[in-house]
Formats: structure tokens, sequence, C-alpha cells
């Protein structure tokens, strides 16, 4: 009955299921479209049997598999849309057979392979989009021979090498990008000969020489962006007027001169981005035309000269960043005209004179950072009208003056750097969190003249004490602020002004610990120490407690009440754990370790492991080894105890966890990273916890994480396989190891990603890994994770981050998805980690309740 069918339109309705291979059999159809619908499976190959077929459209749908090769026998095909599925393998250089099409599109698929240079053949093609696949190896010169082109995207790919010297020939090009790739060498320098270029983006790869010569008088130009490269050249001299420009971005280059006057005739420029390169020269007063100016960064280049009064009149501007420069002079009080304005960033440059309390004119900025300058005077109390602001640093100046109580009533204010100044006086009570300050997180007033009682207020009662370090005379919080009813009167907040006044008990066992190791160290070394943990199975021997061995061990017998249950606080594989107080007040926590039927050990290995590790590490986020005893009745470790419990036991905890505040939640996942970093790369050799969860993460009373339990530990040996028998708990161990014992870094970097997810989310995120590993490629599971908000998954009974902090939790996210990569080469190591959290993030381009999990996995 269809036979003679020739338009076949089914766009965006709810089908789902494989295209039938009977659909080969409408012989006189024209017009295929089945775009946004549920289809699945592989594309049938007799589709290839549809010899009149015009348009063939099978866009936003989940299918799968390779792209026949049959395709190609389509010579009426005109449009060829197959974006947003799953598709796999190459692409088939039968496409090249196409010569009447004019509209190719496979982006967002997992296409592999090189670009076929068949491609070349489609004299035709209009539209020519491969972005967001897994595509490699270099761009062949045969697109050059594509001179209809106006729409040629690559982005998102592996492609390598140089561009063709035949893209010359495309002359016509209104989009060309090819940005995210491994390409080098220069750009092509006709990209916009023929006058009609309007985005052109190639930022993220390796590209050097100078900004293509076709680009000065190129007035078509509404966007671009080159970031990343290691592009150069004369910035005056290279670019242009562009009447049409609206965003630009050369940030990260190599690029010198001096910016021109020019810019300030780009009437319709909203975005212009030249931070990191060697710009010098002033800042043009000119530049206050561009009346449509949404964002200025010009960070961190060598810019002279004063802030001109002009920019006052960029009364669109929401971000201006100056950073990082040589500018001198005094802030011209026109800033406080720039009423749109969110960040203001002067930081890091010689800028003389007061602060201008036209400031407050500014009244919904977020930002401000003007430390590291010369900034003389007092702090205008106008600052305090900043209702929206929630970082404050103007910290290394030279103001001077007490600290105005106007600033306790920024009541969104979460950072506040002050140090380095010439600050007197007492801290007003206004910054107590009574007084309604509450949303204070970290606040640093070190080195400055400052007395009296701090406030009361968490971010001064919690602060380290570097923070309140070297001024006049402060005191102690008046009062205790506390957690929670969970841990009573234990949690009482410290915060030490001079010195750190020891505990008797822990004096006792630290003498004892360090004066043992010595003589043991000293004596026979590490390894001889580990030798004689063996012949102690068959003995009376307390070698860390030599001279006192005997009196210790009793002393915690005594104290554990024989190792009565009432004092056990966990129970693992290898130990049981008890919470010790000694008779000097002192409290330890003791991990004795299970016995066989013969007094041995259970697991002797487990016990020598820990010891030899944490002898070797010495961070501040391990859990701290005070001595151990190997007794043919008991044989056990004494740790500091860690009154916060395992992060396990605080995310289960309903009464708790609302205190466990997402500040908390990212140090805590900071501090991981931390000692991670320096197990995998600065212990030699190499360490491998192997069993990092969240039951194995202790944290303090200042929600500090410690890493526990070393007893799976491996000590890499460069230049070996390292495989060993399977350790870890399940649910966080590396998917690897189902299939090889092979153990190296990336197999903690899976199980920190696993903690770090659980952190976010409150509890473990096996469902939600489940779900995104049940698509059968890389494209399905994005295509899944588009349909989950971020704001869904994270823990639901916090109230969700905002602001700076929201932007932290998203970078969170994202490299714990970069640390589930199935291939452990594609996981990030904990040191590149570090780096990415130690960045000082921008503000999110999107509203936090709209990101999606898809947008992490890119």
């Amino acid at each position: 009955m269809l036979g003679s069918l020739s338009y076949l339109s089914l766009f965006k309705n709810n089908l789902s299921g494989p295209i039938p291979a009977s659909i080969g059999n409408l012989s006189h159809l024209s017009t295929l479209y089945l775009w946004d619908n549920s289809l699945c499976g592989s594309i049938p190959s007799s589709i290839g049997n549809l010899s009149n077929l015009a348009n063939l459209d099978l866009s936003n749908n989940t299918l799968s598999g390779p792209i026949p090769e049959e395709i190609g026998k389509l010579g009426f095909l005109s449009e060829l849309a197959l974006y947003m599925n799953n598709l796999s393998g190459p692409i088939p250089a039968s496409i090249g057979n196409l010569s009447n099409l004019s509209i190719l599109v496979l982006s967002e698929n997992s296409l592999c392979g090189s670009i076929p240079s068949s491609m070349g053949n489609l004299g035709n093609l209009d539209n020519f989009d491969l972005a967001k696949n897994k595509l490699t190896g270099s761009i062949p010169a045969s697109i050059g021979n594509l001179t209809k082109l106006t729409v040629l995207s690559l982005y998102i790919n592996k492609l390598s090498g140089s561009i063709p010297f035949q893209f010359n020939n495309l002359t016509y090009l209104k989009y060309l990008t090819f940005s995210e790739n491994m390409l080098s060498g220069y750009l092509p320098q006709n990209v916009c000969y023929g006058g009609s270029l309007q985005n052109f983006s190639a930022y993220d790869n390796y590209f050097i020489g100078s900004i293509p010569k076709s680009l000065r008088n190129c007035t078509s130009l509404m966007r671009v962006n080159l970031h990343g490269n290691h592009l150069g050249g004369n910035i005056s001299e290279d670019l242009g007027i562009y009447p049409n420009l609206i965003y630009i971005d050369l940030r990260y280059n190599n690029f010198y001169g001096e910016l021109s006057q020019k810019w300030g005739k780009c009437q319709s420029l909203q975005s212009l981005k030249f931070s990191n390169n060697r710009i010098s020269g002033v800042i043009p007063p000119q530049l206050g035309g561009s009346i449509q100016l949404h964002l200025l960064d010009l960070s961190f280049n060598h810019i002279v000269g004063q802030i001109p009064k002009e920019l006052g009149s960029l009364t669109s501007l929401f971000l201006l960043n100056l950073g990082g420069n040589k500018l001198s002079g005094s802030i011209p009080l026109e800033i406080g005209m720039l009423s749109n304005l969110q960040h203001l960033i002067l930081s890091a440059n010689n800028l003389t004179g007061s602060i201008p309390k036209q400031i407050e004119g500014c009244s919904i900025l977020l930002n401000l950072s003007l430390s590291k300058n010369k900034l003389r005077g007092a702090i205008p109390s106008e600052i305090g009208n900043l209702n929206s602001l929630e970082m404050l640093d103007l910290s290394e100046n030279s103001l001077i003056g007490k600290i105005p109580p106007q600033l306790g009533d920024m009541q969104r204010l979460e950072t506040m750097n002050l140090s380095h100044n010439d600050l007197s006086g007492s801290i007003p009570s206004t910054f107590g969190e009574m007084s309604g300050m509450s949303s204070l997180i970290s606040v640093d007033i070190s080195y400055n003249r400052l007395e009296g009682p701090l406030p009361n207020n968490k971010a001064f009662c919690e602060a380290p004490f570097g923070a309140l370090r070297n001024n006049s005379g402060l005191k102690a919080c008046p009062t205790s602020i506390t957690r929670s009813k969970n841990y009573g009167e234990k949690r009482k907040n410290k915060v030490v002004i001079f010195f750190i006044v020891p505990i008797l008990g822990a004096m006792f066992l630290s003498l004892i610990v360090f004066g043992i190791l010595y003589h043991v160290l000293k004596r026979q070394g590490k390894r001889n120490k580990l030798n004689s943990l063996r012949e102690a199975q068959n003995g009376n021997m307390f070698e860390v407690w030599s001279y006192d061995g005997k009196m210790v061990y009793e002393s915690i017998i005594e104290a554990t009440e024989g190792f009565d249950s009432k004092h056990c606080v966990g129970v693992g594989g290898c130990g049981s754990v008890y919470k010790t107080e000694l008779r000097t007040g002192q409290v330890v926590a003791v991990k004795k370790f299970h016995s066989i039927q013969d007094d041995r050990i259970a697991n002797a290995k487990a016990f020598e492991n820990e010891i030899h590790a944490l002898l070797e590490i010495r961070h501040r986020n391990v859990v701290k080894l005070y001595g151990f005893c190997s007794h043919p009745r008991h044989s056990f470790l004494v740790y500091e105890f860690l009154e916060g419990g395992s992060l396990k036991e605080i995310l289960s905890n309903k009464k708790e966890v609302v205190n466990f505040e997402w500040v908390k939640r990212v140090n805590v996942v900071k501090g991981v990273v931390d000692a991670l970093s320096y197990m995998h790369h600065d212990c030699s050799p190499p360490i491998v916890h192997r069993d990092i969860s969240s039951k194995n993460i202790m944290l303090d009373l200042e929600y500090e994480a410690h890493i526990s339990d070393f007893g799976t530990v491996k000590f890499l040996n460069p230049g070996s396989l390292n495989r060993t028998s399977f350790a870890g708990t399940f649910g966080y161990t590396a998917p690897e190891l189902a299939y090889t014992m092979e153990v190296n870094e990336k197999c903690d970097v899976y199980s920190f990603g696993v903690v770090t997810l659980e952190v976010i989310m409150g509890k473990h995120p096996g469902d939600l890994i489940s779900l995104l590993s049940s698509s059968s490629s890389s494209s399905a599971t994005t295509s899944t994770a588009c349909g989950i908000l971020l704001k869904d998954v994270l823990d639901q009974r916090l109230e969700p981050p905002r602001n700076r902090v929201a932007r932290i939790v998203v970078s969170v996210a994202k490299l714990a998805f970069a640390c589930l990569e199935t291939n452990p080469q594609s996981r990030p190591t904990m040191q590149q980690i570090s780096r990415e959290l130690s960045i000082e993030r921008s503000p999110l381009s999107e509203m936090f309740g709209e990101i999606t999990l898809g947008q992490l996995l890119v």
C-alpha cells in the first residue's frame, strides 16, 4: 500500500524501537524525517535501497552501531543529518560518492577513525559538521576542494597535525571551528578572504604564529575565540574595527603590543577577553565607547598607566578584571557608575590613594578584590551597603583605622580577607552571627593591629591560627559554638592566637613514640624493624615501646578492659577499633588485629603494611600513628582519635549531616585530594591505598579529612606491572580490577571519584553510576545524563549551594565524573585534580538549577 509513498515525516513523536529493515521497500521515497524521537538500534543497511531519497534526517534519537556503507548508494541525497545519536565506528568512505550532498551533519556521536579523504569529492557541500565525536588523525587536504562550504565544524574531537594549506580555498565560510582538538601549526591565512566569516573558533589547541591576516579587515565577524594556544604577534596591528563583533577571546596566548583605540568603535562588542598575554601600554580611554560591553578581562598582562575614568560609561559591564598588571594612580570615582557590575577585580597592581566611597554605586557587586596594591586610608563604611557581596579581599595594602561596623551588614558575605594592612581597634560586634552575618565562611585578619574579643561568629571562632596571627591582642570567642548535640560538648570551637597549649597526655604519649621511633630507626632501620615484627609473633616483644613497652601495653589493656566490646567503635576486615582513654586523660584509637587459633595475627601482612606506610607518610590529611605493639595475644596499632568519626557515619546521621555544609564537604574532598596526591607523586616509591571509601576517611572536630586503614597499601615498583591480589571495598573499586590484578594510581583515582560523588550526593552513588554505565556508548551516556539535573542528585537534606560555592560544587562534580572513566588512562591524576581545585573559578555561564549531568560529562 505504501509502495508509492514519496514523503514520510514522523519527527517529534514518541516513536521507539528500531527502524524496520522493510523501510528499504519504499523505493519512491524522496524525504524521510524521523528526527527527535526515541528510535534505537542500528540504521538498517536496506536504507541504501531508497534510490530516490533526497532528504534523510534521523537526528536526535538513540541510534547506535556504525553508519552503513550502503548510504553511499543514495545518489540523489542532498541532506544527511544523523547528529545527536550513539553512532560509532568510522565515517564510511562511500559518503564521498554523494555528489549532490549539500548538508552533512554527523555531530554529537561517537564516530572514530580519521576523516575520509573522499569527503573532498562533495563539491556541492554547504554545511559540514563532524563536531563532538572521537575522530583522530589529520584533516585531509581534500577538504580544501569544498569551495562552497559556509559551515565547517570539527570541534571537540582528537584531530592532530596542521591545517592543510588548501583551506585557503574556503573563502565563503561563515562558521569555522577547530576548537578542543590537538591541532598544531598555523591558522589558515585566508580564512576571511571572502568577507563572510562570522564565527571563528580554534581555542584549546597548539596553534602557533599570528592571527590570520584576512581577519584584520573582516567586518562580518561576530565571534572569535582563539584562547589557549601559542599564538603571538602585535595585537595592535593584527586586529581592526569590527562593527558586528560581539565576542572575542584571545586569553592564554603570547600576544604583545598595545590596546588599540579602535576597540571603542566596536559598538556591538559585549565580551573582550585578552588576559594572560604580554600586552603593554595603557588602557585607551576610547574603550569607554563600547557601551554594550558586558565583560572586560585584561588581567595578567603588562598594562601601565591609570584606569580611565571613561570606563564608567560601560554601564552594562558585569565583570571588570584588570588584576595582575602594573596600573597606577587612584581608583576612579566613576567606577561607582557601574550599577550592573558583579565582579570587580583590580588586585596585584600599583594602585594608590583611598578606596572611593562611590563604590557603593555598584549595588549588585558579588566579588570585590583590591588586594596587593598600595591603597591607603580607611575602609569606607559605604562598602557595607553592598548587600549582595560574597567575597571581599582588601589584603596587602596600607589601610588604616578601624573596621567599619557597617561591614557586618553584608549578610551574604562568605569570604573576607583584610590581612596585611595596618588596621587597629576591635572587631565590631556587628560581625557576630546574632547580628545577621551568618553567611561568613572564611576570614583572614592576620598582620594588623587588631585587639579585643573575636565576634561570636563561626568563621572567626574556627579560623586557623594563620588567619589571626600577628595582631595586638585578640581574645578567644566569648562563647563556644557547638555543632551538634550528637557530639556533645567535645565539639567546641578552638581559636588559638599565639601558641598551642599542649595537653599533658598527648605530650606523654608523644615523648614515648618519638623517642622510641628514633631509637629503633637509628639502631636497625625500617626494614629490620619490620623483620622483627615477624619474629615477635613467637615472643613477648615490644619493639616500638621498648623500654616502657610493658607498661604501655598493660595501660591499653586496662583502658579497654581487655578490649571489651563496649569500647569498640568499629569493626573491619583486619581488626576492630577501640576508643581508649589513657590514665593521663588522652584519648587514642586502638586498632586491634584479629587473631587466629595459635594467637598469630590473622593478617600479618596488613599489620606490617600499615606500619610501613604510616612510617613513610607524613601528611596532615593522613591519620597519625602513635605506636604499635606485636604480642602473641594482642597485636595492635595506636592512632590519634578523631572525634568526628568516619565520613560514612556523618553522611548517614540525619541530625549531624545538616551541619555538614557544602563548604565543609568541599574541604573534605580537597583534604583527600591533597593526601592522595602526596602519596602518588611525592612519595618514593609511590603509594597506592587500594581501599579509599567513606568508611576509611575520618573527620576531626574541624571536619578536616584524614585517610585511615592502610592495611591494603601497595608500594609501586617503577617499571613493573605491580600485579597483586584483589583488595578494596565493593562499590568503590575500579572496574578494571575485575579482569586484571594490575594496581596503579588510577585505581585510587576511581575510588576517589566514587567517594566525591558520595560526599555531594549524601549517599553512595551506585545507582547513578549504574544508570550512566548502562548505556551502550559514551554518547548514550551523555544523552541519558542530559536529562538529569545536577541539583536533583545533590544531597537534598541541604539547601542547594549558591554563588561562589555553587561554582566550586560544579567543578568538584565534573572532576568526580572524570575520575569514573572506564579507561584508566582517561582518568586525571590526583596531581591534576589538585591543580584544578586550586584554580579560581569564573562565574557560572548558566543558572545552577539548569546544569545537567550531561554538561559535566563533556
